[in-house]
């Protein structure tokens, strides 16, 4: 009887605990994160009261939900530039952190480029991860899927980023690279890998919208992990078969999937975004340390005053109308050009400067990029079509609404892409289609970035137009001064006035 009644025990034991893979029942947990821009330290985003953020503080909680069953930690793209904590190391900084805290893969974004590609091939080199980009052809290092073991199943990741990434970076930046359409790319490396992989992930960089029709017009992809679009995705999103989920932006959340596989199939999905505050005794010391390692470098070479912000200078709302940042920043360019208007993108301010004390650091974390000031002749009727160009996208907060000095203009959101603009005005007059003018812009604009078409197709008629020096050259340029960053015009701006508070001139009308 003994006997019988230890085997009867060691057989209930060894049910107890069978494996979810042996009986049919896998759990695993998707943890992701996107659009971080290299913001390290918990920060205050304007009109808030409270800290967010901290990658110290997402690492400790990543390591925790990690342990609660097989996990992978992915990353959908522009990790390694925006925040100066990122910028002033191009990147070195970032791949550190995540090397400590063993993501599992990461796509490239469109951000990732802004370095240039020798800088990029330096950061895939340092990762201890592979960096994926399928639809990228020529670029050195990148992969175009991994596939990993995670509980038992094999899970295959794919890597694509937006093939606006040529207009969305500086060209020069990717230089000799083609970007293939996401969807027929994701399509010929689904069908490749569905035999082989009982998991499909497409790890993309390239917007929720974008993502959708990803969903549904390629078949087989079990998630899409997004970014690019800075979607704050609170529960996952389903299109046909395919869960979708996105995690903000900035380390401000931890996007959390669980998803259970039953006899081959997903039969159960459950998502969440985790806020990430910082909270004490909740950090991750090893990658805390390597944050004020940096921090410290940073200090050092940033810390100088500027000058004194008497109010918020407002670099939130640039991508859905006027702001007193935007008409500070377009003015000082068109003074220091000597332009008749300028005209800017909003997605080249990435930050906000809170009243008080304004840093050296403050101004680079608002004007992270490496463009400088350009000015271009063009007629009444291209200024029409970049502005037209500029309000095209205002509904899904594209970069490229234009902030404005020296003219005004009035448009219609609901009205079709391509007749949004009403009246426009330059130095108070209407505007004339056949007159030219002298526009001030930066050199991203110019040379067609975020596809602004009437500088670029303007700049390149130009009569011996040539890139010399690194410097744009031609008869319809009328100021190139490739020796000053932007972002150093406006920081001697500053210390020249001493202290500021612009206010909304009402330049931009949105009509109803």
């Amino acid at each position: 009887m003994r006997k019988i009644l230890t085997v009867l025990w060691i057989a209930l034991l060894c049910c107890l605990v069978v494996s979810p893979v042996e009986a049919g029942r896998t759990e695993i947990r998707i943890l992701h994160v996107n659009d971080f821009h290299g913001f390290a330290e918990p920060h205050q985003p304007l009109g808030s009261s409270e800290m967010v953020g901290g990658i110290a503080y997402l690492a400790a909680r990543a390591k925790e939900l990690r342990r609660e069953k097989p996990s992978l930690l992915l990353a959908a793209g522009d990790m390694i530039q925006g925040n100066n904590w990122a910028n002033l190391f191009q990147g070195e900084s970032v791949i550190r952190v995540m090397n400590g805290m063993r993501f599992d893969a990461m796509v490239v974004g469109n951000h990732e480029f802004d370095f240039g590609q020798d800088v990029l091939r330096t950061r895939i080199s340092e990762a201890q991860f592979p960096v994926l980009g399928a639809n990228v052809e020529w670029l050195e290092g990148l992969k175009p899927y991994v596939v990993l073991e995670l509980g038992g199943l094999k899970v295959a990741v794919i890597g694509v980023v937006t093939e606006d990434t040529p207009v969305s970076t500086h060209p020069r930046n990717v230089v000799g690279l083609k970007f293939q359409s996401p969807q027929e790319t994701l399509k010929r490396w689904v069908a490749a890998l569905q035999g082989t992989s009982d998991v499909i992930i497409a790890l993309s960089h390239c917007g929720y919208p974008a993502d959708r029709k990803l969903a549904e017009n390629v078949p087989g992809i079990h998630v899409i992990v997004g970014g690019h679009s800075h979607t704050k995705l609170a529960e996952p999103a389903v299109v046909g078969n395919t869960v979708i989920v996105q995690a903000w932006e900035h380390g401000k959340v931890l996007g959390v999937l669980d998803l259970t596989w039953e006899e081959g199939r997903l039969m159960k999905w459950e998502g969440r975004l985790e806020e990430v505050r910082p909270e004490p005794g909740e950090v991750d010391q090893p990658v805390q340390t390597i944050v004020e390692e940096y921090e410290g470098r940073l200090d050092a070479a940033l810390s100088q005053k500027v000058g004194e912000a008497l109010c918020d200078l407002d670099g939130e709302h640039v991508r859905q109308r006027e702001t007193n940042f935007g008409d500070l920043i377009a003015d000082i360019m068109r003074d220091t050009s000597g332009a008749d208007a300028t005209i800017i993108n909003g997605g080249g301010i990435r930050t906000s400067i809170r009243r008080g004390e304004v840093l050296v650091k403050h101004v680079y974390s608002a004007l992270p990029f490496d463009n400088y000031i350009v000015a271009i002749q063009l007629t009444g009727r291209e200024i029409r079509e970049a502005l037209e160009h500029g309000v095209s996208g205002v509904e899904r907060g594209e970069g490229r609404f234009p902030q404005v000095s020296g003219l005004s203009f009035s448009y219609r959101p609901s009205a079709p892409e391509g007749s949004r603009v009403q009246e426009v005005r330059v130095a108070g007059q209407p505007l004339d289609a056949d007159r030219e003018y002298v526009v001030g812009t930066n050199d991203f604009l110019a040379a067609g970035g975020d596809g602004y078409r009437a500088f670029g197709d303007a700049i390149t008629r130009s009569k011996d137009f040539a890139i010399v020096g690194g410097m744009m050259k031609g008869e319809r340029l009328r100021y190139s001064d490739a020796g000053r960053w932007l972002r150093d015009v406006v920081i001697d701006s500053i210390r020249e006035k001493g202290s500021l508070c612009p206010g909304v001139e009402g330049r931009i009308a949105e009509l109803p």
